[in-house]
């Protein structure tokens, strides 16, 4: 059994799938498409830049769905691998909108219309500069669920990500994470502060909860090709409607990434494919099980790896 997974933000660089529009007619159609319904030069951000503007979350949510989808049809169209029976798909926040797409629950124009949508309501539930997310290094889900609990009076962080063994991602306002980082140092824990400017899967995102809410309502989803594994549940659904309601929920839950991963390999999963920029969830993965097969795709020269 294999499934097909989608990276998130943070995954995306400057040229990628650049090599994929040169070779590939469908492809030059495909990015035509995203600028006629984004009405944007998505294709200059892509490819030349600079990182800062394809870095904004209204801009980085499109680009990584586009690089992701454009790789998923070179692998229908080029190999004789059967990408879409795969067993599950699952992506990591904003690329579970790449793995409806991409199981036909959405259609294209559809999902990176909603990105688009999606992208500026994070970026603006918080003003600029007083939210963020520190990534927590070497220590497990509960140990840094008691930290939070146990400080809840002197600052106010929630859980965002629990990406793998010894990473979890935490979102606050910026004052409370500095507090959270200061009770980090005495207790010898590494933590990062991530290149974002807001705090993604928390209660401070409602402003885009309600956005998002009203713009998923009016799309109609499909039943999906395949099985796919929400962030909010880490559990597999085929119910057009369930998926919709988690899709909503999404914004405000934390990502069970690691769960999601732990019940794919419980239901009998041994090969992951990760389809999209960059090689992020491959690198989760294997810390989570390192006796699964991983296959990274994400230019023509891994599509031989197939």
């Amino acid at each position: 059994m294999f499934s097909v997974l989608f990276p998130g933000q943070g995954s995306q660089s400057v040229g990628m799938t650049k090599d994929l529009y040169n070779n590939f007619d469908y492809i030059k159609v495909l990015f035509e498409e995203a600028e006629d319904t984004l009405n944007l030069s998505i294709k200059k951000i892509i490819f030349e830049g600079p990182p800062d503007i394809l870095n904004q979350t209204e801009n980085t949510q499109p680009a990584i769905f586009l690089a992701s989808f454009a790789i998923f049809n070179v692998i229908k169209n080029e190999t004789s691998f059967d990408i879409t029976k795969a067993d599950y798909f699952a992506g990591h926040s904003l690329g579970e909108y790449s793995a409806l797409a991409c199981s036909n629950v959405i259609n294209f124009r559809e999902t990176i219309r909603l990105l688009k949508i999606r992208g500026n309501a994070m970026q603006n539930a918080v003003p600029k500069n007083e939210g963020g997310m520190v990534a927590v290094l070497g220590e497990n889900i509960v140990k840094v669920q008691e930290i939070i609990q146990n400080n809840k009076n002197n600052f106010h962080c929630f859980l965002a990500n629990d990406n793998s063994n010894g990473q979890v991602v935490i979102s606050g306002r910026l004052n409370d994470l500095e507090k959270l980082t200061i009770e980090l140092k005495k207790l010898n824990i590494k933590n990062i502060k991530l290149p974002v400017s807001a705090p993604f899967h928390c209660m401070l995102m409602s402003p885009a909860t309600k956005i998002m809410d009203k713009h998923l309502n009016d799309v109609k989803f499909s039943t999906p090709n395949n099985m796919i594994v929400s962030n909010v549940t880490a559990e597999p659904s085929s119910d057009p409607k369930k998926i919709k309601n988690l899709l909503i929920e999404q914004i405000e839950k934390p990502v069970r990434w690691r769960e999601s991963i732990v019940n794919m390999i419980n239901l009998g999963c041994d090969k992951f494919i990760e389809i999209g920029p960059g090689k992020v969830l491959s690198g989760l993965v294997k810390r989570i099980d390192r006796n699964v097969k991983l296959i990274p795709i994400n230019n023509i020269n891994d599509l031989e790896n197939l």
